[in-house]
């Protein structure tokens, strides 16, 4: 029981700063300069020691909680919210490890800043896009599928006219609208984007 009211508490950590993420991504539909302006702004909030090591410390033990809770419900017959709220927070487990260290190398060992290019780079580069296409969007799913499933179980009121069951339902499209809304400004408008000779790199040349 502990565990799973840590596990929420440091969820709400950690979905305060995904939040604010995806809103500087939307921005990306603005243009690479307007994101990364909108992003170095964030910065000044965000990337200090002390909020960093919260977040870290935070997404560390949404990884090692989430993944000792699911544990516990393998052999347990589950419904189908059950299901999505459990497989959505293992694909996010494995992006939060694949991306901390993607990031964290972008940063301390190739010494790149890890604003739009670095991300975009393997979105407008072909063949590295089939990977990075659906390992972006299925992320952006999960997070809204885990968020959706968590507020369906918790929320019992009706709000606006939505029923709990509306509003879960609400939060996915929500999810599916910023999946479509940020790969499109991330591809230049799915035109594709210039890459600054320092991120090739990334991709082999």
């Amino acid at each position: 029981m502990i565990t799973k009211k840590a596990h929420y508490i440091s969820g709400l950590i950690v979905t305060s700063f995904i939040g604010i993420h995806l809103f500087n991504h939307s921005l990306s539909i603005l243009g690479p300069e307007r994101h990364i302006e909108m992003m170095n702004t964030l910065r000044l909030l965000y990337r200090n020691i002390y909020v960093e090591f919260i977040l870290l410390s935070a997404i560390i033990f949404q990884i090692i909680s989430g993944i000792a809770l699911f544990k516990k419900t393998l052999k347990i017959k589950l419904s189908l919210l059950e299901k999505l709220h459990n497989w959505t927070g293992i694909y996010l487990a494995c992006f939060f490890v694949i991306h901390l260290i993607a990031i964290l190398s972008g940063r301390l060992l190739l010494n790149l800043d890890t604003n739009f290019y670095f991300g975009a780079t393997g979105i407008n580069s072909f063949p590295l896009n089939l990977f990075f296409i659906p390992y972006y969007g299925l992320a952006i799913f999960s997070f809204f599928g885990h968020v959706a499933s968590i507020h369906r179980k918790k929320m019992k009121f009706t709000f606006l006219g939505f029923t709990p069951k509306g509003q879960s339902v609400l939060i996915l499209l929500i999810g599916f609208f910023l999946i479509f809304l940020i790969f499109y400004g991330l591809t230049g408008h799915f035109k594709g984007v210039k890459i600054p000779n320092e991120y090739k790199m990334l991709i082999g040349k």
